[in-house]
């Protein structure tokens, strides 16, 4: 007898369908399940779309040397496409479903509904709404310490980070099986409240359309706002955290540059948050005075200088930016 499916992705769309590869890839089969009732016609028509971009996306994979190209089919079929009818039998099996259905309340509760009837009581439910609060959803979920928000980010089946959003009264016990279940299919889940935007999507909307404002002054061009935030700004960020660059340069220096940006760009876009005004009034600049928003009492400040200087190094050398210095 096969083992149950224990995971189920509702909602057959981009999103879905980039959860299910991720687990696949990562040895699992799941269910891809799509609650909407539908013509056989329009059922095949829509199983057909998803595994055609599904292979499509593997073998895309394999042509950069990401898997082997003999591994395409074999991770394609543990995804297995489910119609409404099907539905109540494939959610029975699961121990984690991801909703994914259109970003409405009206869909999502509908979806919910169903989901609800059917997942056993220890199932854990997430959502994985880019735009809709965790506490807006709660109230449609049968046991609700078993639910929270999952953000994933595109491309799913890529990108490791995965932000978890959780309300008052999700189980911490949840979120830690919830936090080990990523980490063995090799994703970095990351932990916020029931705050809009998230972490990462609520800080890229402030650089896009700062970049956005850039072109509209005419301060720079799109290739030339391009080529600094992939080789300036994103190669650095890449090698060290946001707030672990404040730290690391001083958040004084945060706290002029905002200044001095608030008086000539926008007063309040660039206004200094609160907190940084209170650290620098209290001496915690970061690694220079050994707090900031990381405490630095005990560890070895030449040694994570040179570990930052490694994490950097490599990003230049990935991107094929680094010159060894001339000996002569």
């Amino acid at each position: 007898m096969a083992a149950p499916v224990r995971f189920a992705a509702v909602g057959a769309g981009r999103m879905g369908r980039g959860i299910a590869m991720a687990f696949a890839c990562a040895g699992h089969p799941i269910h891809l399940v799509d609650l909407r009732q539908r013509s056989e016609a329009d059922w095949t028509r829509l199983a057909n779309e998803a595994r055609a971009e599904i292979l499509a996306s593997l073998k895309a994979l394999a042509e950069l040397d990401a898997l082997s190209l003999n591994d395409v089919n074999r991770i394609a079929d543990r995804i297995v496409l489910v119609n409404a009818a099907d539905a109540p039998a494939a959610l029975a099996q699961a121990d984690l479903v991801f909703e994914g259905v259109p970003e409405t309340l009206e869909a999502k509760r509908e979806a919910f509904a169903v989901i609800n009837r059917c997942c056993r009581e220890d199932t854990i439910l997430t959502s994985t709404t880019s735009s809709i609060l965790v506490t807006q959803l709660v109230d449609a979920v049968h046991r609700p310490e078993r639910f929270l928000n999952m953000h994933w980010l595109n491309p799913a089946y890529l990108i490791p980070v995965v932000e978890l959003s959780t309300h008052a009264g999700t189980d911490p016990q949840v979120v830690a099986r919830l936090r080990s279940q990523m980490e063995a299919i090799g994703k970095l889940p990351v932990l916020c409240g029931a705050t809009p935007g998230y972490i990462v999507p609520r800080l890229q909307a402030l650089i896009m359309n700062e970049a956005a404002r850039m072109i509209e002054e005419g301060a720079a061009t799109a290739e030339e706002i391009d080529k600094a935030t992939r080789y300036g700004l994103g190669l650095r960020f890449s090698a060290i955290g946001v707030v672990e660059f404040i730290d690391f340069g001083g958040c004084d220096i945060l706290h002029h540059a905002s200044r001095e940006l608030s008086g000539s760009i926008h007063p309040e876009r660039y206004a200094v948050p609160t907190i940084v005004s209170e650290m620098v009034n209290q001496g915690h600049l970061g690694l220079k005075t050994g707090s900031g928003f990381y405490d630095y009492a005990n560890k070895d400040v030449n040694a994570y200088r040179k570990d930052v200087l490694a994490r950097t190094l490599t990003q230049l050398q990935h991107a094929g930016l680094w010159r060894t210095p001339d000996s002569r």
